[in-house]
């Protein structure tokens, strides 16, 4: 083991190369070729295209944010876990362990100020030696940064100070500049701003305040860019979040053009919304840009994507592709995920939550669309129900692993991972004691 380890080493980086996973796929290759043959039988007997599914799971890339490959924290502490990427090439360096592990995590997403590059041409070139592209960038309005010359504490885009207002604007326009030389194509903008307490903000001058500001932001971006507008119903604030559900952005994206699309994070609903006809809907209108992946047990928890509801995530993957096939005036999402890790590992948890996504993925290309609509058109509820249940009941882990074989990836991530002792090197390499920027 120690001289594998040894290999990995190049100029301090770690590098898993495609012949050390070659090596711990012999040893899962025969179990995969049982499983797979099985599961390639049963579902070429049901009508299945099963070279056309592995396909489309091996093209399904899912972009990796920057602030998810340290420990995360809560209002009450945060534990280290040892080995963090303290610069935003040790960032990128994590980001290309993971998708060499998956080859589906093709795309890295920066928050600025947290991740702005020193030296924009080394970065890039850093991420084309892990095969990462750089996807939408991310402002950051809801924290004063050091010496800033305006506070958030009162609203940045709806804030009543007008000063308060261009300076969050300026700051959304030099992400978007930083993006430029990162060759991104997108904006996202997540806002804190509301209010604690009743009669804080006018609701309506907030909306008009944040609208003007969105408008202007939209007006600075490239032509080929696009703008992505979050929306959350509450936290930090707990009396009022200014965006605070898909109506209010899909109208604010509206407002601003036919660049601007409503993005929609899984954590950022009130319990039990019905996420997948909110999916369906923005679908059909052509304004879903974007879909941030976590899992909830109360609210905004960012745990692990599948940890907690599996089924309901299948159901939203079963209109996402649906939308896909059937709404050509909405582009193809960009698809990101948004987790906290404050107990696990984060690169193992994220490696979880890709192993989630795509399997959520797989089974809901399994669904028999046109046996569902004629049971819908029939009203054979029960009909309906068993076709769902049949697809997200069928053990579509041989998929992936066809997928990875096919790409040179591990047919087991997190195994290979372990044996790989991955994490341990990285506190060898990095130490113990350190913590990721912008955490």
């Amino acid at each position: 083991m120690l001289k594998t380890l040894t290999r990995l080493i190049k100029n301090q980086t770690m590098i898993i190369g495609k012949d050390i996973i070659e090596q711990y796929n012999k040893n899962e290759v025969e179990n995969f070729n049982s499983d797979f043959d099985f599961l390639q039988n049963k579902l070429t007997k049901a009508g299945a295209n099963v070279a056309e599914i592995v396909n489309k799971i091996a093209d399904f890339q899912v972009a990796i944010p920057s602030w998810a490959l340290g420990a995360g924290g809560t209002r009450f502490g945060r534990f280290s876990y040892g080995g963090e990427p303290s610069s935003l090439e040790q960032k990128l360096d994590d980001v290309g362990l993971i998708h060499a592990l998956t080859h589906s995590a093709g795309a890295v997403s920066l928050h600025i100020p947290w991740d702005i590059p020193s030296d924009v041409k080394a970065i890039k070139e850093k991420a084309v030696s892990h095969g990462l592209v750089f996807d939408a960038m991310n402002s950051n309005t809801f924290q004063d940064q050091p010496g800033a010359k305006q506070s958030y504490k009162f609203g940045s885009l709806n804030a009543a100070n007008e000063d308060s207002r261009a300076y969050a604007v300026e700051h959304n326009k030099e992400v978007i500049r930083i993006g430029k030389e990162l060759d991104s194509k997108s904006l996202t903008v997540w806002l804190a701003d509301g209010s604690s307490f009743p009669g804080q903000l006018n609701f309506q001058t907030a909306l008009s305040n944040t609208e003007k500001s969105l408008k202007e932001i939209y007006a600075g971006m490239p032509e080929d860019w696009k703008l992505f507008i979050e929306y959350k119903p509450y936290e930090p604030n707990f009396y009022s979040t200014t965006i605070q559900d898909w109506g209010t952005s899909f109208m604010l994206a509206n407002a601003c053009g036919e660049r601007a699309f409503t993005l929609v994070d899984l954590g950022h609903h009130l319990p039990n919304s019905n996420i997948e006809q909110i999916v369906a809907t923005l679908m059909y209108k052509g304004k879903l840009g974007g879909f941030h992946f976590n899992d909830s047990k109360y609210g905004d928890d960012d745990l692990t994507v599948g940890s907690i509801k599996p089924y309901a995530l299948f159901l939203i993957f079963n209109e996402l592709v649906y939308g896909m096939e059937n709404n050509p005036n909405n582009p193809y999402p960009a698809w990101m995920i948004d987790a906290s890790h404050n107990i696990k590992d984060p690169l193992e948890d994220l490696l979880q939550s890709l192993e989630a996504i795509l399997i959520a993925y797989a089974t809901a290309l399994l669904v028999d669309q046109k046996a569902l609509k004629e049971a819908q058109q029939n009203n054979d509820v029960v009909l309906a129900q068993d076709i769902l249940q049949n697809a997200y009941r069928t053990d579509v882990r041989p998929l992936l692993r066809a997928a990875r074989l096919q790409t040179g990836a591990a047919l087991d991530p997190i195994a290979t991972y372990r044996n790989l002792k991955v994490r341990e090197q990285l506190i060898s390499e990095r130490g113990l004691n350190v913590k990721a920027t912008g955490l």
